[in-house]
């Protein structure tokens, strides 16, 4: 085992983590409030290679890592989850989806220009009655000559406004339950669609979620995502990788509560000395840390068995559940530290504790992944091999 990040790491995460203080830090309690973040920020998110980070060079991305992926989304989350989840959703659960699963025609047409960030892509699987019970989705997609005509709705699908691509599923054989779901590429342009932006959220304020409707939509056949009946393996697949940034995410967040905490720590008193000498307000910094290095440790965990083109659902589940539950600790003891002014704006911990709450729901709740890692435990449940693998790490070959 090696725990020293290699130079080029060590670089992204200075290029990140530079960008996150001079860029976002300044202007982001303006875009959370104002419920939106300058859109020069997706150019210049694609000039410094954020948007292909761990994409092969042959298909327009960076060629780096799954862990700088991980870096990335860490120090993206620092400064706002918005940012992170934009990088979670384009990367984790669209372009390297497309990566895994797609065609070489699927990824010379949607993602190169995804991994440049000329285009965003986004995914549509949650829908009004089909959360965590996928199952249970009701869009459907009808073959009809050389199309699929595709109708239904999703909704708190995170890009929804600012996609240009969607990675949606739909049955195309209700009978069949989860082996008749399948999965497709959808353009904005396509007639019939149309998105919808939810307001008034309680976090994650300055990113942009909301609801895909889908009318008589004509997909063309070539752009079936795998073959018929695959989609529910695809959209597991796909959530490993979303929940892999999300993790990663939830690192930076409680690096983010820790950093406030101590620098408040030092500048307020009371009981005539500074609140860092009270025992209680250290246990709050302790735990912050702790949850902070395991978490860490978690993340990279999986990353190296992604580097190793290696089957990590199990350990992706386990740094998705407790990275999430350790930020949401987290944020709630910075908000804590704060007392009173943790409820004003001249302070992100009101911020942080908002945004910390998403993520232990979505990519599968705290409760989805308990049960996971207890069935994993007791051997009710086994990773059956894919039949596609996302690709190791160093990929030099056309895949």
């Amino acid at each position: 085992m090696d725990f020293n990040l290699t130079e080029e790491q060590q670089l992204l995460r200075k290029t990140v983590r530079s960008y996150v203080d001079d860029r976002i830090l300044p202007n982001i309690a303006k875009w959370d409030a104002a419920g939106g973040f300058d859109p020069v920020v997706w150019k210049e998110l694609a000039d410094l290679g954020f948007m292909g980070t761990c994409i092969p060079e042959i298909y327009g991305g960076s060629g780096m890592d799954y862990n700088a992926l991980a870096i990335l989304c860490e120090e993206l989350e620092r400064g706002d989850t918005a940012f992170r989840t934009a990088v979670s959703v384009h990367t984790g659960l669209n372009s390297l989806t497309l990566l895994q699963w797609g065609t070489e025609e699927q990824k010379q047409k949607y993602l190169i220009p995804q991994a440049k960030g000329e285009k965003v892509g986004a995914f549509g699987l949650t829908e009004p009655g089909a959360g965590s019970d996928v199952a249970a989705m009701v869009s459907t997609a009808v073959h009809d000559g050389d199309d699929y005509v595709l109708n239904g709705q999703k909704t708190w699908i995170s890009l929804c406004d600012s996609a240009d691509h969607f990675l949606v599923f739909a049955y195309t054989d209700k009978s069949k339950k989860h082996h008749g779901i399948s999965a497709f590429i959808v353009e904005r342009t396509m007639p019939g669609f149309s998105s919808k932006a939810i307001k008034n959220k309680y976090g994650i304020k300055a990113g942009n979620t909301g609801e895909l409707f889908f009318e008589d939509v004509r997909v063309p056949a070539s752009n079936l995502l795998g073959k018929e009946g695959e989609g529910f393996k695809i959209a597991m697949s796909a959530l490993d990788n979303g929940r892999f940034t999300v993790a990663a995410g939830a690192v930076g967040l409680i690096q983010a509560c820790m950093e406030v905490s101590v620098a408040y720590c030092e500048e307020r008193s009371t009981f005539e000395k500074p609140i860092g000498q009270h025992q209680l307000v250290q246990q709050m910094i302790a735990r912050m840390e702790a949850g902070y290095q395991m978490s860490r440790l978690l993340v990279y965990r999986a990353g190296e068995m992604k580097n190793a083109g290696l089957r990590n659902t199990r350990e992706t589940s386990l740094a998705k559940w407790q990275a999430c539950d350790f930020a949401n600790q987290a944020a709630d003891d910075a908000f804590q530290i704060h007392g009173a002014y943790g409820y004003s704006d001249d302070y992100p911990v009101a911020r942080f504790l908002r945004n910390s709450k998403a993520p232990v729901i979505y990519e599968g709740t705290r409760e989805i992944h308990t049960i996971m890692q207890a069935e994993y435990v007791l051997g009710y449940r086994q990773d059956k091999p894919l039949s596609n693998m996302l690709p190791s790490w160093p990929c030099d070959e056309e895949v």
